[in-house]
């Protein structure tokens, strides 16, 4: 009976371990689809470094918002289809804050192909 709670205890601790590990290599792996997002729209519109920085920031805001939406609504598609759509245009809301006239009209060109999910 004692091995066998040993091992109970030994297989939770395991699996809290590598659920703790697997939380970092998913923020780090935002963090690299985030970059890659704001990399792609400094390429189509110049930014400069002050943008680049506030993009790549809304751009990580824009992804784990997007998966945890997908979490809380992932069985209920309207619901889901309603939140991201909210969640889009807070994001660009806050995109036209930062960026210039020109620039968002940049980006209004071209946002179909910088869309987080064409990022896969």
């Amino acid at each position: 009976m004692k091995n066998f709670a040993t091992i109970l205890l030994l297989g939770a601790m395991c699996r809290a371990g590598s659920a703790q590990a697997a939380a970092p290599a998913d923020g780090s792996r935002m963090s690299e689809r985030a970059k890659t997002m704001t990399r792609q729209m400094a390429e189509k519109m110049p930014l400069s470094e002050g943008q680049y920085i506030k993009v790549r920031q809304l751009n990580l805001r824009l992804l784990t918002e997007t998966a945890e939406l997908r979490k809380q609504f992932g069985a209920d598609a309207t619901a889901l289809d309603e939140a991201l759509a909210n969640m889009q245009m807070r994001y660009e809301w806050d995109l036209a804050t930062i960026l210039r006239p020109r620039q968002m009209a940049l980006y209004d060109q071209t946002k179909l192909s910088m869309t987080a999910v064409n990022l896969q």
